[in-house]
């Protein structure tokens, strides 16, 4: 898998991030990774099943990754949630 197969979710639109999955799959893809931190998570699940369920109906859900990465912060480090979501073909 390409790096170029990754879609970073953060505070825009939904159907932004729906947009690049979609593009990512017609452009040969076999597999996309959507990844989403903290309060993103909720839209990176949203994406996921927007783009599987009305734009791409032979795409299925390989893989949830789950995890926690540490940022420094002005204030010390602070643990952030993170997921990672493999659609394919």
């Amino acid at each position: 898998m390409a790096e170029d197969d990754v879609v970073f979710v953060g505070n825009k639109p939904v159907m932004n991030y729906v947009l690049a999955v979609v593009t990512q799959f017609n452009s040969g893809a076999k597999e996309v990774r959507i990844m989403a931190r903290g309060r993103a998570i909720s839209r990176a699940v949203d994406v996921a099943e927007v783009s599987r369920s009305r734009f791409l109906g032979d795409v299925v859900v390989k893989d949830i990754k789950i995890s926690t990465e540490t940022l420094n912060t002005d204030r010390g480090e602070t643990n952030v949630s993170a997921i990672e979501i493999v659609l394919g073909k």
